[in-house]
């Protein structure tokens, strides 16, 4: 039995490939009639039964027929933003054109294709009516399941004119490469994370804005309370203190991509967690120096903030990779890593360091 299971499995895999139809429940009765009145037609010789099973069964092929040719000659193309984030639904621009030269087409419909690699539509795209040589547009929100570049995005495009009996569909694969950055929207316990280092980073900086830089005179409507008594004594004038404006928050983000294999999972969620506080910080206004094993970005100096996110989109974990020092000893320090001891070595013992310890996967014990 199970290698009859298997038999058949394989079978029916090879039919969908190749048969693209589905009964629908009206065309189920439909058949049942049909073979109701065939039976009928050959039991009792009845010229009027021969006459329904002939129309019965020329319905049914005429239904296919006439779906198959409503699928035939048409051009999906679908465009998404310049910047898309995985597990977000985002506005794309769904298009399809009738390339027909003697035919319209009817009842089309669009959906995504259920795997790891295709985007999901959040709702299937209807188009009643495709007009010989004309195409159509919809705006259309689809999801993108994880991280990296994907090089083709399929759909499904199935119609069930005439009549509703049998649904016919066909796959439909664009060539068109789409970057599709970690996930930004935060996780669970992320947000509590950004509080605290929000807080440590403020810790840091304190009193940075406070430093003295020089004597000035007085200017219409300002404070008193910085007015230099003592050197508008000797001036004669009126003198104030100005301080030195106040520091612009520098993070300096380090991601360590030697792991072992038994962690890929706990990297993933690394990733998200890196590219989730680099977002909220650039956003507070903080200048983020990205690090990672080699790689340097200084936002905004260098790049915007989408330049991380790209990288973060296509890093995967690397064999052994040399602890580096930190670049900038003065700046608040980041540091995702498996491998705490290597770096606190290496001078960043001062940093926050973002271990599966620290910063458990979902799932993991």
């Amino acid at each position: 039995m199970p290698r009859v299971r298997r038999v058949w499995a394989a079978l029916s895999r090879t039919l969908r490939r190749f048969i693209r139809y589905r009964v629908t429940p009206a065309g189920i009765l439909f058949a049942a009639a049909t073979v109701a009145i065939t039976a009928a037609a050959i039991l009792t010789a009845n010229n009027l039964f021969l006459l329904l099973a002939c129309a019965f069964i020329s319905t049914l092929v005429v239904s296919g027929l006439v779906s198959r040719l409503c699928l035939a000659g048409l051009e999906v193309d679908y465009v998404v933003p310049e910047h898309v984030a995985a597990g977000q639904f985002v506005p794309g621009r769904m298009s399809v054109r009738n390339q027909k030269l003697l035919m319209p087409s009817f009842a089309i419909r669009v959906t995504g294709i259920p795997a790891a690699d295709r985007p999901t539509l959040r709702h299937p795209v209807f188009f009643p009516l495709l007009p010989i040589g004309a195409a159509m547009e919809q705006t259309v929100e689809a999801r993108f399941p994880r991280r990296g570049l994907y090089r083709t995005n399929g759909f499904a495009v199935s119609t069930s004119f005439p009549f509703g009996f049998l649904d016919r569909s066909a796959n439909v694969t664009l060539q068109r490469e789409t970057l599709v950055y970690p996930q930004v929207e935060p996780q669970p316990g992320f947000e509590d994370l950004l509080a605290g280092i929000n807080g440590e980073i403020e810790s840091h900086y304190r009193g940075l804005g406070r430093d003295f830089y020089r004597i000035r005179p007085y200017q219409t409507f300002e404070s008193a309370r910085h007015v230099d008594w003592k050197a508008s004594a000797h001036v004669g004038t009126l003198q104030v203190r100005e301080f030195a404006r106040e520091q612009e928050p520098v993070v300096e983000l380090f991601l360590d991509r030697e792991l072992p294999h038994d962690l890929d999972a706990w990297f993933e969620h690394a990733i998200a967690c890196c590219a989730f506080l680099a977002w909220r910080l650039s956003r507070q206004g903080a200048a983020i120096h990205f690090r990672s094993n080699g790689y340097r970005l200084r936002q905004p100096e260098d790049a915007d903030i989408f330049g991380i996110l790209k990288y973060l989109a296509l890093v995967y974990p690397r064999g052994e990779q040399p602890a580096e020092p930190p670049f900038e000893p003065a700046s608040y320090k980041l540091l995702f890593t498996a491998s705490p001891e290597k770096f606190r070595a290496a001078g960043w013992a001062s940093a926050r360091v973002l271990c599966p310890e620290t910063l458990p996967a979902p799932g993991s014990h």
